[in-house]
């Protein structure tokens, strides 16, 4: 378990994003990195578990024009960096995590099509100025965004978000409906009404203040004689 957090903001300053990634310390003691450029900046608490010494995060492709954060585990991500190698993408650690960033320099959004796993991460694209997360298939892991003047952030869990004053703290009245009636929240919503879940399955890319939310995977039953 680790845990993710990332804010894209013009008054984004180093010790804000320090202080909201260090929220997530429970979820991987092992160690921090920070990632702070012109308004971009992106957190990592690191469990280490693949990759003792060269799994760092954030961590960057060979040009450096890619960062990403990532909290999960690809199960089959030996076989696809025998097919990223093949393709000429040069690899410099031994950890899932730079599979997924090479991945995405192969396949584009496309990448997570390719990925058996559990999931949530999130890469800052500079040569095309967008920010691309993905959520693993059945949601196992946690990803939380919100947009509020003027910031877009996310995180593992909700805490690293509502670390910022700025973000609104106000009741989803519709979620707190769903909760006295089902006894949970069912996603997108939360229990704030400016804070949403990314849906198993699905990717969202922020790009020029504009959020685009995808679906590409879900489960589907076919009719069988059987029943």
């Amino acid at each position: 378990m680790c845990g993710i957090y990332g804010i894209i903001s013009n008054q984004l300053t180093r010790d804000h994003l320090e202080k909201s990634t260090m929220t997530l310390g429970h979820r991987g003691p092992d160690d921090s990195g920070f990632f702070y450029k012109d308004g971009i900046g992106l957190g990592h608490r690191r469990l280490s578990i693949i990759d003792l010494e060269g799994g760092h995060q954030p961590m960057f492709n060979e040009d450096r024009d890619k960062c990403i954060v990532y909290n999960g585990e690809i199960y089959n991500f030996l076989e696809l960096r025998d097919q990223l190698i093949q393709k000429g993408h040069i690899f410099s650690t031994k950890s899932d995590t730079e599979t997924i960033i090479h991945a995405y320099e192969e396949w584009g959004e496309q990448c997570v099509e390719h990925f058996n796993g559990m999931f949530a991460f999130a890469i800052w694209d500079e040569k095309k100025r967008t920010m691309f997360m993905a959520r693993d298939r059945l949601g196992i892991k946690p990803l939380f965004y919100s947009e509020y003047k003027g910031k877009f952030s996310f995180a593992s869990e909700m805490k690293a978000i509502l670390a910022d004053r700025d973000c609104g703290r106000d009741l989803d009245k519709t979620a707190l409906a769903s909760y006295f009636t089902l006894s949970y929240i069912p996603a997108p919503f939360t229990i704030y009404a400016g804070i949403r879940r990314l849906l198993p399955g699905h990717t969202l890319t922020w790009k020029d203040g504009n959020v685009r939310i995808c679906k590409y995977w879900d489960l589907y039953l076919r009719n069988s004689s059987a029943f």
